[in-house]
């Protein structure tokens, strides 16, 4: 246990906190799966309209699983910025607390979407033609999710940068930005199920690069050495 000034998490502990994200990861993209994976088909509404009221259901539960694992697993960043000012610590702490929470919200949304193309099907007309206010709101929400990210990721890259965390430089290219930023190129030379697979589970997929970046960082320093 660290005993100097409120430092308070053990490394140990920081990497168990790691195992959490990973596992949130999992477990979400085992929801979006639910949502998304259907065959050949790569239509990622229509999908979700013919999507079975057991397996959006389920969805819905893995997003309230995940956003318990990834909070907790949000003191991995707590332990991972202890070397840092308090301040710091704190804002690169509360902004990836936030994201966390947001991603079990945000995707407990699409529930909502799901539905609403279900709807549409059994009424005999396009999923596009209900869905359009729950995909309005749910982009409503992602938008709001940008500001603390942004936060998150101006703080957290000098940080690193300048060997003041526990984090070795290159953590910065397994930072959620950089895959975020490159879905675009990743994911538009895919084709068939693994387009679906990978973009449709994308974002959790960046958080499960992270946390086990994350971990296996926390793993190999020397701190954990000394603690082991």
């Amino acid at each position: 246990m660290l005993t100097h000034g409120n430092r308070s998490i053990t490394q140990k502990v920081a990497i168990w906190l790691g195992v959490s994200g990973i596992l949130g990861s999992l477990v979400l993209f085992a929801g979006d799966m639910l949502f998304y994976y259907n065959g050949e088909q790569t239509d990622l509404l229509a999908n979700m309209a013919n999507a079975s009221s057991e397996r959006i259901i389920a969805s819905g539960i893995c997003a309230l699983i995940a956003a318990w694992l990834y909070t907790l697993a949000s003191g991995q960043i707590y332990y991972g910025f202890q070397p840092e000012k308090a301040w710091v610590r704190w804002v690169v702490f509360l902004t990836f607390g936030m994201i966390m929470i947001a991603y079990g919200v945000v995707h407990s949304g699409y529930v909502a979407i799901a539905t609403s193309a279900k709807n549409a099907v059994e009424m005999g007309v396009a999923p596009a033609e209900l869905t359009g206010l729950a995909i309005a709101a749910n982009q409503a929400l992602r938008k709001i999710v940008y500001v603390p990210f942004g936060v998150f990721t101006i703080v957290f890259i000098p940080s690193v940068w300048m060997k003041r965390t526990h984090y070795p430089r290159w953590m910065i290219f397994f930072s959620p930005i950089v895959p975020f930023l490159l879905e675009g190129v990743i994911v538009g030379h895919l084709e068939g199920k693994i387009r679906v697979i990978i973009g449709g589970g994308y974002l959790n997929l960046i958080l499960l690069l992270f946390f086990v970046s994350s971990t296996a960082a926390l793993c190999g320093s020397r701190t954990y050495q000394k603690e082991a």
